[in-house]
């Protein structure tokens, strides 16, 4: 019997102790930042760009940058995942410019050339200050939310609090605690995770419409997390499968620029049920 108690014991020492290490070091699990020296030029061929800095509260510098076209039709604040930095992500911007819609990226503090203490709270803050000085100059009614990966809950959670034209989230999470719960299913995640990014409390306060994009062969996120947020708010949401898609290559397939394309010129239809099979009397498709 003491045998049976001592092991117990050194079992919930060791539980305790990694339960602390996860704490600690659960910013090195989640994030993978590059880091660039102030000095550095963001390039890109074929796209006009301003790089800019604005100052928080705190002090801290958010680095970002403004793709640019002519006569735009809106903009799209794309929000990353949760590596590198904006000099690699840039290149993402050309699936929207070619569409007329400029382009606002942000590195998260420690990101780039961002700094800062970084916290789920500050990073919300940081996005909602971003998309404040977006709205000076356009209607919230030409602003387009993309979330990708670890972006997906920031972009969900600014548009929970704001009215955009629309919210993409491109390989989104029901929450960051269910993916980590994955990986380390016996550690108390609810109790140590300092980013829960509950994507699916906030979702439910959203207005505008929702497109979900997501690569049913997504080995990370996988694609029944985004099964899940659609039934949340079901005639405000469109999900879009790119069959065969893993987590990491949407952009390779054609048929995640047809989707984008889909969504950006998506337009309201009615559909007269009466001449249907539908045994309701009238339907909206979201915009």
């Amino acid at each position: 019997m003491i045998v049976f108690l001592h092991i117990v014991l050194w079992v919930l020492v060791i539980y305790v102790i990694v339960s602390i290490l996860l704490y600690y070091l659960q910013d090195y699990f989640f994030f993978k930042p590059e880091k660039l020296p102030p000095s550095y030029q963001f390039i890109y061929e074929n796209q006009v760009v301003d790089e800019y800095n604005l100052t928080t509260k705190d002090g801290a510098t958010i680095n970002g940058l403004h793709f640019k076209t002519e006569n735009p039709k809106g903009v799209v604040l794309y929000l990353k995942g949760n590596s590198k930095s904006i000099r690699g992500w840039g290149k993402f911007a050309v699936d929207f410019t070619r569409h007329q819609y400029d382009v606002i990226m942000v590195d998260y503090r420690g990101f780039g050339k961002s700094t800062g203490r970084r916290t789920q709270q500050n990073i919300a803050a940081d996005l909602q200050y971003v998309y404040n000085k977006i709205r000076e100059r356009v209607s919230q009614s030409y602003i387009i939310l993309y979330g990708r990966s670890l972006g997906s809950g920031f972009a969900t959670k600014l548009a929970s609090m704001n009215h955009p034209k629309m919210l993409i989230l491109d390989a989104p999470y029901y929450s960051l605690t269910q993916v980590a719960t994955r990986y380390i299913p016996f550690m108390p995640l609810s109790l140590i995770i300092k980013f829960p990014m509950p994507t699916y409390k906030w979702i439910k306060e959203v207005s505008c419409p929702i497109h979900i994009i997501h690569g049913t062969q997504d080995g990370l996120i996988p694609f029944k997390s985004s099964v899940k947020l659609s039934k949340i708010r079901p005639k405000a949401t469109r999900l879009w499968p790119v069959v065969g898609g893993g987590h990491k290559n949407l952009n390779t397939f054609e048929s995640y620029h047809h989707i984008l394309n889909d969504i950006i010129h998506y337009k309201k239809a009615d559909i007269d049920l009466n001449t249907t099979s539908h045994p309701k009397k009238s339907i909206s498709d979201p915009t």
